[in-house]
């Protein structure tokens, strides 16, 4: 019974081999000369000037997090563009397909005039 689970076992060897043979080889190969400057902390082309535990303002993570939803809503029209022909082709789709994308756009349309109304969007 085991035999039937030999190929995933392959597959997960493979995989495996696939992820780590660059890094020992870039080991390996690769010149290693470090150097105080190589060595020193990098911050967006500053000396960091605080310390890297320091709490970041919540506004930051509401707006990554409401990049992410609205980026993901906006990734569904995506089906709903490929199949456009198909939809324009039937007579009986022609106008479901219509009215459900303006439902779907007048949902994150709202969301979006929601989120700008409480100021999520306001960087100071």
């Amino acid at each position: 019974m085991l035999e039937n689970y030999f190929p995933v076992l392959v597959f997960i060897l493979v995989g495996l081999a696939f992820g780590v043979a660059p890094i020992v080889l870039g080991r390996l190969v690769a010149p290693y000369r470090p150097d105080s400057e190589k060595q020193s902390p990098y911050e967006c082309g500053f000396e960091p000037f605080e310390d890297a535990r320091m709490k970041f303002d919540v506004r930051y993570y509401l707006l990554a997090i409401l990049f992410i939803l609205f980026d993901l809503e906006i990734a569904f029209l995506f089906p709903w563009a490929t199949i456009l022909r198909e939809i324009a082709g039937d007579e009986a789709l022609r106008l479901f397909g219509f009215f459900e994308m303006f439902v779907f756009l007048g949902i994150l349309l709202v969301g979006y005039i929601w989120v700008w109304k409480k100021g999520a969007l306001e960087w100071e």
